[in-house]
């Protein structure tokens, strides 16, 4: 089986790679083997220029919305104090505003809120036997780092240690219950059977549920809060939040503005940068690379869609549009004896390195030096270039293990899982992407912070896990059409003499354990503060939104589409 020991990322694992790279063995001539690597066909980008010709409000205008937010957030607050001595209404009004994405604008209220609720949690009468109100609670904790005791759910059980069977008939209390159980850590077996009995029972009921609680069953199971993106969740519970009798007015109506004064936000940000995009004509200049500009901010949204973040977010969306080409040099396009003197470049890092590049890594290599110099020019205004350094890292780091790989492939060769595995942690890409998220968060962002992240902490780790599996799991069948190295589906089946479907359930078994490990690693006291552990959270729910059902990025369809038109083009009316 999957050793533990193989799961361990950065350092440990790049040194490795690195050794290889630069090992007698993989250099030797014997391997520059010059025959074409399988070229892959990717279409064309669905979107064209559409997302350039954004024309934001006038100042008079946004200056109006924005003070409509302002005044809305002070009704909030406001009500948020009265029902402050009702714990009840206190979790359900925290909840309403969490799911309909405007809790950013009252963290320190909601922090306090719930510190208070946690505070008195064990002086509490225990007589509440409502299902649902204890499942708020516990997931309300938790979700804020708060290590309430999953004993709260034993009085739910019966004599012979299963859950009731008249909880099967609380549709609210089984859907709060399922939602709770995303949140539990290793040794928690009490919610294992929590998830297994109600997402039995809740398939079960789905059908014959009317609206609205047939869709927030569907959803649920298919979406569960924990793995759900924060834009798209408040985009779905705004539709359903509004249908609802009891909603609460002034929370809807500053839900629908807020929405769709970030979301113009976006759209300009975009805008910039797809025009940005189209100087660098790649599209034409590198065709056989994924041109995915717009999915790719849309990733980024998932990693954080915060007003605040947005340098943040055009610096990491510029890194993961190249990231994304490097990929496909490697992956689709370049050949082993290309793929050496390439490696070697970024491993240098010097204009002077080019020349004995094909004239196509000529053009990229030098779009990337000149990327990379901006990017250090707009830090050092904060006096923060020593990122940069960190940025550099991880991508020379992630190339080697891209060549690691691509002497496989040419070698045809099929490693062991844990052989593949040391490499294959590196190029799923998720060290990078979070180190490199972080580089434009501001100061809540430190040396020791970057440092944390490249000393191969468990959260960096677990979500490194989920990056690779899913990809393999939801890719390999394409991949191996073109001769691609082989995945970890081929090492895991020939090793152990398993069958495709086997292989599945075991990786689903060690993503589920993956997410244990994040949730355990966003518990206080929190080795970092919490907005970079979310950063990690959230690109590990990019992972499960847009892999879940297939390649979403690669192979966009139907799903992408709609998801990036509800968050990127349509505003809420």
């Amino acid at each position: 089986m999957l050793a533990n020991s193989s799961l361990r990322v950065f350092y440990h694992c790049s040194k490795e790679v690195a050794c290889l790279f630069k090992s007698q063995h993989v250099l030797s001539s014997k391997f520059l083997n010059p025959k074409i690597a399988p070229r892959a066909e990717f279409h064309p980008s669905i979107w064209g220029d559409q997302f350039i010709a954004y024309t934001p409000d006038d100042e008079d205008t946004r200056a109006c919305k924005e003070k409509q937010v302002e005044d809305l957030k002070e009704e909030v607050r406001r009500e948020l104090m009265v029902v402050a001595g009702n714990p009840s209404q206190l979790l359900n009004f925290i909840d309403a505003m969490q799911r309909l994405g405007v809790a950013y604008h009252f963290e320190r209220q909601i922090e306090e809120s719930l510190q208070r609720i946690y505070d008195r949690f064990h002086d509490v009468d225990d007589t509440d036997d409502d299902l649902y109100n204890i499942a708020l609670q516990f997931r309300l904790l938790r979700q804020q780092g708060y290590n309430i005791s999953c004993g709260i759910f034993n009085k739910f059980k019966d004599e012979k240690g299963s859950f009731k069977e008249d909880l099967i008939s609380n549709i609210q209390g089984m859907l709060g219950l399922y939602e709770a159980a995303h949140l539990r850590v290793h040794g928690e077996d009490i919610l294992e059977e929590a998830l297994a009995f109600t997402t039995t029972h809740l398939k079960a009921t789905v059908e014959s549920l009317g609206y609205p609680l047939a869709e927030q069953v569907a959803h649920a199971l298919k979406h569960p809060i924990r793995k759900g993106l924060e834009r798209l969740e408040a985009r779905w519970y705004i539709s359903l939040y509004q249908d609802e009798a009891s909603h609460d007015k002034t929370l809807l109506k500053l839900a629908k503005l807020d929405f769709n004064l970030v979301q113009s936000l976006h759209k300009e940000e975009l805008s910039d940068l797809a025009r940005w995009w189209k100087e660098l004509d790649f599209a034409t200049k590198l065709p056989f690379a994924r041109d995915r500009f717009v999915e790719g901010y849309f990733w980024i949204l998932g990693v954080y869609f915060e007003p605040q973040y947005s340098c943040a977010r055009r610096i990491l969306t510029k890194l993961f549009s190249m990231a994304s080409i490097i990929d496909d040099i490697y992956d689709a396009y370049g050949t082993l004896e290309e793929l050496q003197p390439f490696t070697e470049a970024i491993e240098r890092w010097d204009i002077n390195s080019i020349d004995h590049l094909p004239e196509y890594m000529k053009l990229f290599y030098v779009t990337l030096l000149d990327m990379y110099k901006e990017i250090d020019q707009e830090l050092e205004k904060d006096g923060n270039q020593y990122r940069v350094y960190y940025a550099k890292e991880v991508l020379k780091s992630q190339v080697r293990a891209y060549f690691a790989e691509a002497k496989w492939s040419h070698e045809v060769y099929i490693p062991t899982i844990e052989e593949y595995m040391l490499v294959a942690l590196i190029t799923s890409g998720s060290c990078m992407l979070a180190t490199w998220s972080f580089i434009g968060m501001g100061e809540i962002m430190t040396k020791e912070g970057f440092d944390w992240v490249i000393s191969d902490p468990k959260i960096i780790t677990a979500s490194t896990v989920i990056f690779r599996l899913m990809d393999d799991i939801t890719t390999h069948k394409f991949e191996q059409k073109r001769g691609h190295v082989a995945s970890g589906i081929e090492c895991y089946m020939k090793q152990y003499g398993v069958s495709e479907e086997q292989v599945y359930s075991e990786f689903h078994k060690k993503v589920e354990n993956a997410w244990l490990d994040i949730n355990q690693e966003c518990l206080k006291p929190t080795a970092v503060p919490m907005p970079l552990l979310t950063r990690v959270v959230n690109l590990s729910r990019v992972m499960d939104v847009i892999y879940k059902e297939g390649d979403g990025y690669t192979h966009v369809g139907k799903v992408m589409k709609d998801n990036i038109g509800s968050v990127l083009i349509d505003p809420i009316v």
